[in-house]
């Protein structure tokens, strides 16, 4: 492929945002030093993570759980389990798993520049 285009990224990734997104995260793998998909043909870390996304060099999904576990403030941990677990002869109560909401492209953009500019109260 010669030239990269959004139309070929598109037909793999058809929201734009969240194309942006991908890309940005596996051109900063890049730069971190992450193995190349494709050769790089003197092309910078942004076009060849595209390019990687318009030949189906990646796996989206693994690509898109890394850029959320990124952007997660608590990670969890496998001692919340235990602590979790009701004690001896109480009654077993079945753990509730709360629905994630979906977040539209302008909650998205107002949560990242949120975390990137801090608190608004003036604390580091």
């Amino acid at each position: 492929m010669a030239r990269v285009t959004v139309e070929d990224c598109i037909e793999k990734i058809p929201n734009r945002f969240r194309l942006v997104l991908l890309a940005a995260h596996r051109a900063r793998n890049i730069t971190a030093g992450s193995q190349l998909q494709v050769d790089r043909d003197n092309d910078k870390n942004p076009v060849v993570a595209l390019r990687e996304i318009a030949d189906d060099r990646l796996d989206l999904g693994n690509l898109s759980e890394s850029l959320i576990s990124g952007l997660q403030r608590v990670l969890p941990h496998d001692d919340d389990e235990d602590r979790a677990r009701p004690a001896e002869g109480t009654p077993e109560a079945a753990p509730v798993a709360l629905p994630m909401p979906e977040l539209d492209e302008s909650a998205m953009l107002k949560a990242l520049q949120s975390d990137r500019d801090g608190p608004q109260d003036g604390r580091l």
